[in-house]
């Protein structure tokens, strides 16, 4: 099922939160009900884990050739060949990552990256990355198979995602933008997309997927769809402006109604002691 909640008075929680099928990772600093509600879905099955990235409890999504912070501003500019993209802070997601591994920007602290390397599963690679668009989270969207990215992300950073994650790699756009992270969150088992994308569009990326996708919103008609929303194989969580039709939207194209939590863990353990036999 989706669970609709906040962080502080903000709807965008998957600015705060990463959800995987191995892990969960949740911002610092938020309150005792935000976590209570990760815990009580996941905590029997997955560690969740509080963490900051570059200080911040932004663990969430924007990207940047270069990022150009205005302490009197709510926004971040984004220059990329010339074109300018704007963008709320609450819209941020700065690290990518899935079962197999997670993927850490470089102002990552060491002590953050240790204490993410001690926290999580021991399976799961966390590596800290030289990207110039450094917030990975808006930039590469994934699941435990594929990755989406941004047109103009260097080779060597596609190559540690095909490494590091475990994927097959495709530079794409969601219905012309290039921020693939930022409009599209998918599963093993769905996807949900910007509003405006073509069935055109639709079509070839579900084929690169091989999983089914909806065109759709999340937190009352956003197209931000991953800021507003964060899921895995067999729960998901999203933004408390969530409409009940969105949350109907979300539960079936992902499958969260049949899914069953003990049987996808059991599948991915079994499936990572045969890899080591």
């Amino acid at each position: 099922m989706a669970t609709r909640l906040q962080f502080e008075n903000s709807c965008e929680i998957g600015v705060f939160s990463k959800l995987t099928n191995a892990y969960c990772l949740v911002a610092i600093g938020g309150s005792e009900n935000f976590y209570s509600m990760f815990e009580s879905e996941l905590a029997d099955v997955i560690p969740v884990v509080k963490t900051s990235i570059g200080g911040t409890r932004i663990i969430g999504r924007l990207c940047a050739g270069e990022d150009i912070v205005d302490s009197c501003s709510c926004f971040f500019l984004c220059c990329i060949d010339s074109s300018l993209y704007k963008f709320q802070d609450d819209h941020l997601n700065i690290f990518v990552g899935n079962k197999n591994g997670l993927l850490l920007p470089h102002t990552t602290t060491d002590q953050e990256l240790q204490h993410l390397r001690n926290s999580l599963p021991d399976q799961v690679v966390v590596q800290r990355i030289d990207e110039r668009l450094s917030a990975l989270g808006n930039c590469i969207a994934c699941n435990d198979h594929v990755a989406l990215t941004h047109t103009d992300l260097d080779r060597e950073t596609e190559e540690m995602i095909a490494d590091v994650l475990g994927v097959e790699v495709f530079r794409q756009t969601i219905a012309g933008n290039i921020l693939v992270g930022s409009y599209c969150s998918f599963s093993n088992r769905g996807g949900l997309v910007h509003p405006h994308t073509s069935i055109e569009d639709l079509d070839e990326l579900s084929t690169l997927l091989q999983v089914p996708l909806v065109a759709g919103t999340v937190n009352r008609g956003s197209e931000v769809i991953a800021a507003g929303l964060t899921v895995n194989d067999w729960t998901a969580f999203c933004g408390s402006d969530t409409t009940a039709t969105e949350l109907s939207v979300i539960e079936n194209v992902f499958k969260l109604r049949e899914a069953q939590p003990s049987a996808i863990v059991d599948e991915m353990r079994k499936s990572l002691i045969d890899s080591y036999v």
